[in-house]
C-alpha cells in the first residue's frame, strides 16, 4: 500500500500523482529494493498494490491536464471522473495509456523487483457505472451487457497476459466485489488472467454479524454460505478483516469484539471478564474458519494476527493532522503480561498447522454439518476435520460427527481454560452420519471451542 507517489497523506496511497516514483515519504528508491532483496532472502514475496483504476484529479503535481485538456490520459467530461472517489478515469481505448500503465508494471517488476500486484478497484475499472449503488447477486446477466466497459477489461487481460508472458513467476490478485465470471482463468480460456481475486464479502460478513446479532441469532448456513460462496475453478484469497474495516476511525474486528475493555482488561493480573473471554475466543474461531473454509489463500491485515486494538489512521483534517494513530503496536505481542501474546500464539500456530497439511492448495471443503440449534459446524478438508461450537453458552457431551487434536482454542497457550485431555484419542466407527458412513464421538465440546481432528 502507498507506494506509488501521493500527495495527501490520508489518502493511503489511492491518489496516486506520479506512477512511476516511489513515495518519498518512506526513504529513497534504493531503500525500497533494499527492503525487497531483504524479504527475497528471507522467502518473503513482496505483491505491490497497484491502482490503475483511477488519479489523482492534482494538476500541478498530477497527470490531470498534462497536456491542458481534461482528455490526455483520461476520459473527457463526466465519464472521466469517479463522483464518490473525486479523481480522473483513464481512457483505456487511448493507446497512449495502455503504454503508460503497461510500461509502469513492468518497471516496478524489473526495476524494484515486485512480485506481482494486487490491482486496486478492479469492480470500478469492469462497468461504467463503477459498481456505484449496485448489489451483485451473481445473475449472469449482470456481467455480460451493455453495463461492462470492455476496453478496462480488455486492459486487464492484456496486463495480465504481458505479466505472465515476461515474468510467468508473477503474481496478480483482483480487488473484485462483484465476481465477474472467468476473471481468475488464463487469458487463453478468454478469461481475466488474474491468479486470485480477493474475497470481499467475508469481512463485510463478520462486521456485519458482529454490529448486528447477538450470539444466539448467528446464522450458521449464513456464514457457511459466504465462506464457500466462489467458483471452485477461480481462485479466492480469504480473509477476516480488510483494510477498509481498520482505517479511518472505525475499529479493528478485536475492538468491535472487545471494545473499551481491550484497555483494561488485557492483562494476564487483571481478571478475564465476559467480554474478553468472549472476544479471544471468538476472535480465534473467525480466523481459523476464515482461514480453513473461505478460499484458496489467507491474507492477514497487519495487527489482527494479535487482535490490534485500534485503528491505522494518517493525519487528515477529521484527525487535526494528528500522527497519533499513525502507527501499529507489534509491541503489545512481546508483553508477556498481556494476553495478546495468547491470540499471535494461535495464529503462529494455525498457520504452521496449514503448512503442514496444506488446505489452502486442496479441493474445496466438504461441510458435513451447519447445525442451527446447536450452532455447531463442521467440515472435512485435506484429511482433516475441523468442528466449530459457536454457542454462546452451551457446551456438548458425546457429540457425533462425521482421532488425536491437533489444534484446540481452548489450551491454556491460546488463553483458554484448558478443558479438554490432548491425551484422548478418538476412533471412527461404522456409524452412518452426516451423509458419512463412518463418524466418531466427541466426549466433549466447549462453548468458543474449535477443534480440529486428524481424519
Amino acid at each position: 500500500m502507498a507506494i506509488m507517489e501521493h500527495a495527501y497523506y490520508a489518502s493511503f496511497g489511492y491518489q496516486v500523482t506520479s506512477f512511476f516514483a516511489a513515495s518519498s515519504r518512506y526513504g529513497t528508491p534504493d531503500d525500497l529494493k533494499e527492503l525487497i532483496d531483504v524479504a527475497h532472502s528471507m522467502g518473503i514475496i513482496v505483491l505491490l498494490d497497484v491502482v490503475h483504476s483511477h488519479a489523482s484529479k492534482n494538476s500541478e503535481d498530477g497527470l490531470n491536464k498534462f497536456d491542458g485538456t481534461d482528455s490526455c490520459f483520461f476520459h473527457s467530461g463526466p465519464r472521466g471522473t469517479h463522483q464518490l472517489w473525486d479523481s480522473r478515469l483513464f481512457d483505456y481505448a487511448n493507446w497512449e495509456v495502455l503504454r503508460f500503465l503497461l510500461s509502469n508494471l513492468r518497471m516496478w517488476i524489473e526495476d524494484y523487483g515486485f512480485d506481482g500486484f494486487r490491482f486496486d478497484g478492479v469492480t470500478s475499472m469492469l462497468y461504467h457505472n463503477h459498481g456505484i449503488g449496485t448489489g451483485f447477486s451473481g445473475d449472469y446477466n449482470e456481467y455480460f451487457g451493455l453495463q461492462v466497459d470492455e476496453d478496462a477489461l480488455c486492459y486487464l487481460m492484456l496486463a495480465n497476459y504481458m505479466i505472465n508472458l515476461l515474468h510467468t513467476e508473477c503474481i496478480t490478485i483482483a480487488e473484485d466485489v462483484s465476481g465477474m465470471p472467468a476473471l481468475c482463468r488464463p487469458v487463453a480460456e478468454g478469461g481475466g488472467g488474474f491468479d486470485y481475486r480477493l474475497a470481499m464479502a467475508i469481512p463485510d460478513k463478520w462486521i456485519q454479524i458482529i454490529k448486528e446479532l447477538k450470539d444466539e441469532d448467528w446464522n450458521m448456513g449464513n456464514i457457511v454460505y459466504t465462506l464457500t460462496n466462489r467458483r471452485s475453478e477461480e481462485k479466492y484469497i480469504a480473509y477476516a478483516e480488510s483494510h477498509d474495516q481498520a482505517l479511518v476511525g472505525d475499529k479493528t474486528l478485536a475492538f468491535r469484539l472487545m471494545d473499551a475493555e481491550m484497555y483494561t482488561n488485557m492483562s494476564v493480573f487483571s481478571p478475564l471478564t465476559p467480554v474478553i473471554d468472549r472476544g479471544m475466543q471468538l476472535h480465534k474461531m473467525i480466523r481459523l474458519i476464515t482461514h480453513t473454509l473461505g478460499g484458496d489463500g489467507y491474507l492477514n491485515f497487519m495487527g489482527n494476527e494479535f487482535g490490534h486494538p485500534e485503528w491505522l489512521d494518517f493525519p487528515r483534517k477529521g484527525n487535526n493532522e494528528s500522527y497519533h494513530y499513525a502507527r501499529r503496536q507489534f509491541n503489545l505481542t512481546e508483553d508477556h503480561l498481556l494476553r495478546y501474546r495468547f491470540l499471535n500464539a494461535f495464529d503462529k500456530d494455525m498457520n504452521k498447522l496449514e503448512e503442514r497439511f496444506g488446505w489452502l492448495a486442496s479441493p474445496p471443503a466438504f461441510v458435513t454439518e451447519k447445525h442451527e440449534s446447536n450452532k455447531v459446524i463442521a467440515f472435512e478438508r485435506a484429511n482433516l476435520v475441523f468442528i466449530f461450537n459457536f454457542h454462546p453458552y452451551q457446551s456438548y457431551v458425546d457429540y457425533r460427527v462425521g482421532y488425536k487434536i491437533l489444534l484446540d482454542s481452548d489450551a491454556p497457550e491460546y488463553g483458554g481454560h484448558q478443558r479438554l485431555d490432548h491425551s484422548t484419542e478418538y476412533f471412527s466407527e461404522e456409524y452412518p452420519h452426516n451423509y458419512r458412513q463412518n463418524s466418531l464421538m466427541v466426549s466433549k465440546m466447549l462453548c468458543f471451542f474449535v477443534v480440529c481432528l486428524f481424519f
